[in-house]
Parts: C-alpha cells; structure tokens; sequence
C-alpha cells in the first residue's frame, strides 16, 4: 500500500525526522489557509498528490506552459493560482503513463534553502533477507537513472536484523554523502530514525529523495515516499485509514475487498487461478500457447464460493477477456466448491466468452460433475497443458 507525501511525512515526523512544515488542502481557499498557517511571507511550494513519481517534471494537460506538479509561491496570490490551477487537473509524469493522474489533493509546505541534494532509501531487500540502505549524492534525480549513469554514486549497506541499525551504518552513509560536523552528526540521527521507521511500520521501503543539507547546516527531508507490506496491515490499522483508493484500479481495490490477488495485465485471457506459483505457470503456458493473459488472480487456498463468484465477475469486467481459463488443484480448497461458484457466476453474466476449467484435486469428481450438468458451454480440460490449447484455440476460433 501507497501514501502520499504529505502522510509519509506526517510518520516521519512522529520517528524523529525532520522535514518541512506543511499541511495537505483539497480545495484552493484550504491551500492558501494553510500558507497563512505556516506563515512568513514565503515562498511556499504548492505539491499536487498523487502516487506516482516525477510530478516536477510532469506536465498537467491542456496547461499551455507545460508547468509541473510542484510550484513556488512567492505570495498568497500565487498560492491560491497555483492550486486552482492543479487541483481537478490531470498530472501526466512518467510513471503515470500517458493517462495520467487526477488531482484531488495538495500539500503546501515552506520553502527550503537547499545547499546539496542527496537521495536516501531503506528497503527490505528480499535477495539477501536483509535492510538495504541506499544513499547518493545524486538527490532530486530517479535512482535508477543515477544507476545506468552513475553506478559508483550508489552507496549500498546491508543491515543484518540480528544487529539493527547500528552507529558503524550511520558513519559510513554520513562519509558516502560529504556530510561532516554537526551536519554528520544530524544525518546520523535521521538514518537510525529511518530505519526505526521502516522496521517498526512494517513499511517495504522509505525512500527520501532529494534529503537535503540547508544553507544552515540542517539535513531535512524535502521529500518522502513510504510503502507498506499489505501483509502486516492487519498489526497496523491506523495505516489502512491512509489508503486513497482514488489512486488505485478500482478493478484491483473490489479484489481487495473480498481478499483476492489480482493484476490486470494487457492480453486477451482471463485466468482464476488458486496459488501465486500456479498462477505464474498458467500465465507462462498461455504465452507459449502464442496469446496473453489479462490478468494476474490468485484466489487463495480457502477462498468460498462468493469469492469465487466475485473473481469470476471481477474477470469478466475486463472488455479486451476474450476467453477465460480457470485452473484450480484442489487442496485446501476442494473443487466441488470451485465449481459451483464458477456456474454461479456464470448464470449471473451474461457469459459471452470462452470458458476453460481444469480441476485436479479434491472432489474433482464430484466439481467436474457440477460443471457438466450445468447447462453451461463450459469446456472441461485435463491438464495444465490442454486447458491452454483449449482457451487459446476458442479465442482464435471466436476472433475468426
């Protein structure tokens, strides 16, 4: 799960990391309040929020002065211009592809005096099982750009769990970014308290970028961007109240609430598959078959027959599903109760579509039957391999 920036720093600052002084506004007189809160007669930087990266250099459409997401204010007139300007406008960077993002929200926030920029990020890293401190002098550009161009500008440390952040770490980020004194010592401070941060929020990375020294001496978080593992939400329910599903596929936030893992990827075949291995294996031979899958869905092993209703519709609300293979090895879940809830939710659509349905397992009698004496075209496959052929010959057959 993704916050905006203003929520990142919002838990930063309760971890001990400074960062600017700022509020979030969803309408334009909100946004010039919050100047006015923050006070001095500026510059304020008005931020659009959105959950997607590069908004400086965006361009919002129709804006004939191919201006950004992030604006100086030099007055309280600029403010309220600024926000007019963006809110209820569609950001396009490039991460957002070229539909771009609606913006709903703002962040006013104080201006910086930047001396440097730098970039910091721990992530969990799950090559090594290990934190990955990330840190360069390279801040306020993408990582991976800094990557391909300048590989030796990236420091990297691994942090062992057994021993936790440690003062050794802290030095060695402090040295690799040109930090010395009381800026040193300032930095030091900052990366302990974000990697505290990262462990205690069960956050799967917290990445700064640009973390900058001021003309004064201070090193400040002028940006931040925190993920969480949707896995251990349930030990953080104050986190689930930051969710914006106004960010989200609304296709893959109705998944999530009724416990499903789905993707919607580009091709033509539907796939309800139980098991994220499966899953991968059903996509892969669906590929070597010569078409695409639509989608990424994992039922789970328990799932009832609702949820197997509402994966099946969930599928089915995607226009480019030409044909739909459902590949079920019935474990934990038996198939019988696969198959009802694949004929329930067939009776349900309007079924215009292929359907393919390879059941092994428990009660795979018993489910093959269900489908049988449905009434449904359902076609019933024996293996992984000729379930593919079968959904991929229907949808070639009904394209011709």
């Amino acid at each position: 799960m993704n916050v905006h920036e203003y929520q990142a720093k919002e838990l930063l600052r309760g971890f001990g990391v400074p960062v600017p002084r700022g509020a979030p506004a969803f309408g334009v007189d909100e946004a010039v309040a919050a100047a006015e809160a923050i006070g001095g007669e500026g510059p304020w930087v008005v931020k659009a929020q959105i959950h997607a990266g590069g908004r400086g250099a965006g361009r919002f459409e129709g804006d004939p002065e191919g201006r950004g997401g992030v604006r100086l204010a030099g007055s309280l007139d600029e403010v309220r211009a600024h926000a007019g300007a963006m809110l209820g406008g569609v950001l396009v960077t490039k991460q957002t592809g070229a539909g771009g993002r609606a913006v709903r929200r703002l962040y006013v926030e104080e201006g910086c005096d930047i001396a440097r920029e730098h970039y910091l990020a721990m992530l969990v890293d799950r090559g090594t099982g290990r934190v990955m401190a990330m840190a360069s002098t390279e801040g306020g550009m993408d990582i991976e750009q800094v990557a391909e161009e300048s590989p030796e500008k990236i420091l990297t440390l691994a942090i062992d769990p057994a021993t936790g952040f440690r003062p050794f770490h802290a030095r060695r980020l402090a040295f690799g970014l040109g930090l010395a004194g009381d800026a040193a010592r300032a930095g030091a401070e900052l990366f302990s308290n974000l990697y505290r941060a990262l462990v205690e929020l069960d956050a799967s990375i917290v990445e700064v970028n640009p973390l900058v020294l001021t003309g004064g001496g201070a090193v400040v978080a002028l940006d931040a961007k925190v993920s969480f593992d949707d896995n251990a939400l349930y030990r953080h329910p104050e986190l689930g109240e930051l969710r914006d599903e106004d960010e989200e596929d609304p296709t893959e936030v109705e998944a999530s609430r009724h416990e499903l893992s789905y993707v919607a990827l580009d091709g033509e075949i539907g796939c309800m598959v139980n098991g994220a291995g499966l899953a991968m294996a059903t996509m892969d031979i669906i590929k070597l078959h010569g078409s695409e899958p639509a989608n990424f869905l994992d039922v789970g092993g328990n799932a009832t027959r609702e949820r197997v209703t509402a994966a099946f519709k969930i599928i089915l609300s995607d226009p480019n599903v030409k044909g739909i293979l459902v590949n079920i090895f019935g474990g934990i879940m038996r198939c019988d109760i696969v198959a009802e809830g694949v004929v329930a939710a067939a009776r349900e659509v309007d079924l215009a579509v292929p359907l393919v349905v390879r059941l092994e397992g428990t009660n795979v009698e018993k489910g093959k039957s269900i489908l049988a004496e449905s009434g449904l075209p359902i076609l019933s496959a024996d293996g992984l391999e000729d379930a593919a052929r079968k959904v991929v010959e229907a949808v070639r057959g009904g394209a011709g």
